[in-house]
């Protein structure tokens, strides 16, 4: 379905969700994307750029330059840059998830993380939400899977997980699943591009890897 300008799915696609303020995108988010969707069998990818982050006190670039710097980093056709969450009026994953699953009925939704994310999992609003209601892909960074695999959440969902090749099976798992993808990871940080004074200052995402 699709509208008020929301993104095209239809009910059985595989839809995977890369959330964050993307102050700015880079190659680096187009690269774990990309990697996202043959590791965990996606039909699609959508990047939820978000209208500011709730932990951070200062703002990150208004939300018209941030979606149109992702639309010209990720060109792709089975990836959407979008601003769902500005037009669902939700601030938390969890709230995103909900709305997104009731807005779609017969989609099947798969967020996508960090394992830097993973490792203070525990500390997001109602991360349990979020676990039980879709699988969860992480991407790891060289050095970060460890920590990530000592984490409260992998802990708690260690008999979730799917191992190896069985990762990409995690679109079409019932919640909770969750998988690793360990990935060369590219050196760009929106910090560092920020501070370039390339782009205007803002928040440093706190949920996709890479900034």
């Amino acid at each position: 379905m699709q509208r008020d300008g929301m993104p095209f799915a239809r009910a059985g696609q595989v839809v995977g969700l890369l959330g964050g303020s993307f102050d700015p995108a880079h190659e680096g988010h187009a690269h774990i994307t990309k990697a996202a969707l043959t590791r965990f069998g996606l039909d699609r990818v959508w990047w939820l750029v978000s209208p500011a982050n709730p932990l951070k006190i200062r703002g990150p670039a208004p939300i018209l330059d941030r979606v149109a710097r992702a639309q010209a980093v990720m060109q792709h056709p089975r990836v959407t840059v979008t601003d769902i969450e500005a037009r669902l009026g939700t601030r938390y994953t969890a709230q995103t998830i909900a709305a997104l699953q009731d807005y779609y009925p017969g989609v099947r939704f798969v967020w996508l993380m960090g394992a830097d994310n993973l490792a203070q999992f525990h500390r997001w609003q109602d991360w349990r939400e979020i676990m039980a209601r879709v699988p969860v892909g992480v991407l790891a960074r060289p050095g970060d899977r460890i920590s990530a695999c000592m984490s409260r959440a992998a802990r708690i969902f260690r008999a979730d997980r799917l191992i190896g090749r069985a990762s990409v099976l995690l679109g079409q798992a019932d919640a909770p699943k969750w998988a690793f993808a360990n990935l060369p990871m590219s050196q760009l940080s929106s910090t560092a591009i920020r501070e370039t004074g390339k782009w205007s200052a803002g928040a440093v995402d706190d949920r996709p890897m890479g900034e």
